[in-house]
């Protein structure tokens, strides 16, 4: 194989855009012409605007030649994405995402996690785990992945999340996860890691708000078992939504059975609403979220 053909045979470099902005016309023309003129190609393109915001959000997956870099792309790009005061960011579609697992002494969820990203079903790094236990050292150790043990009381809380952003600073994370983390996230540490943080609860919350909610579900006889993955905001369990997921039960199923079938929904639901943030498919409205799935 000549040098041609070869070059021609090498796989183009993937990248993925995302941008939100105030709706007006010519915003997709301006993306497109753009990509157009620097030589790059569109693969997959998607957009939506809201009337009620008056927002418009797009996601534009391309393809480019050498020698175009993202450094370059983003400088280039930075004045059209002034023109239209966007909110925007470009990367690498192939970038593994940095992430940092939260656990308490439910393990099912970081489990999970655990797992899809060592089969690569997650384009993630999980880069630590922090827990204010170490029921599951010996499991995230069997990863090869660091574990932070930082306990948690109500006098030493303002110095574990100190401890805790040291770790998120440290280790380059762009997400954290809250896989069953069960300490309430102070309002400051909401504020620093704004978008950057998502949490899986079951959606009985507020109607089953304490403790044993399957077993309060259970004496009401639900029908169905839920799960909601959010970004955690100040307003507890009230953050904007990504991902939900139910299951239909019957009348015959147990309060363990409850709790079983609670752990499955949580997992999938978790692990869909990590995937399409690490793709960056998911774009903040307020307190709602476009999700480009």
């Amino acid at each position: 194989m000549n040098e041609q053909s070869a070059a021609a045979a090498a796989p183009a470099d993937q990248y993925v855009l995302t941008l939100s902005c105030p709706d007006k016309q010519g915003i997709v023309h301006a993306v497109s012409s753009y990509l157009f003129m620097t030589g790059c190609n569109i693969e997959d393109s998607q957009q939506f605007g809201d009337h009620d915001t008056g927002l418009f959000f797009m996601r534009v997956h391309f393809s480019a030649e050498a020698p175009v870099t993202v450094d370059k792309l983003r400088a280039s790009f930075a004045a059209i994405g002034d023109s239209f005061h966007m909110d925007w960011q470009l990367n690498r579609a192939d970038a593994k995402m940095r992430i940092l697992l939260m656990v308490s002494k439910f393990g099912h969820c970081l489990n999970d996690l655990l797992f899809r990203a060592r089969i690569g079903a997650l384009p993630v790094e999980i880069v630590g785990v922090v827990s204010n236990h170490t029921d599951f050292e010996e499991l995230v150790g069997s990863y090869n992945i660091p574990f932070h043990h930082i306990p948690v009381t109500k006098d030493t809380k303002s110095e574990a999340e100190a401890r805790l952003l040291e770790v998120v600073r440290e280790e380059g994370v762009e997400l954290v996860v809250l896989a069953r983390y069960m300490q309430v996230i102070s309002d400051d540490l909401c504020k620093q890691l704004s978008g950057r943080i998502i949490n899986i609860h079951h959606s009985f919350l507020p109607s089953f708000k304490g403790a044993k909610p399957y077993h309060q579900a259970h004496a009401r006889g639900v029908k169905l078992i839920g799960a909601t993955a959010h970004y955690v905001t100040a307003d507890l369990d009230e953050g904007p939504i990504i991902e939900q997921e139910v299951e239909r039960v019957g009348h015959d199923v147990t309060p363990d059975q409850l709790v079983a079938i609670g752990r499955d929904v949580e997992c999938q639901a978790l692990a869909r609403a990590v995937k399409w943030h690490a793709e960056r498919r998911i774009l903040l409205n307020g307190r709602r979220t476009v999700v480009f799935a």
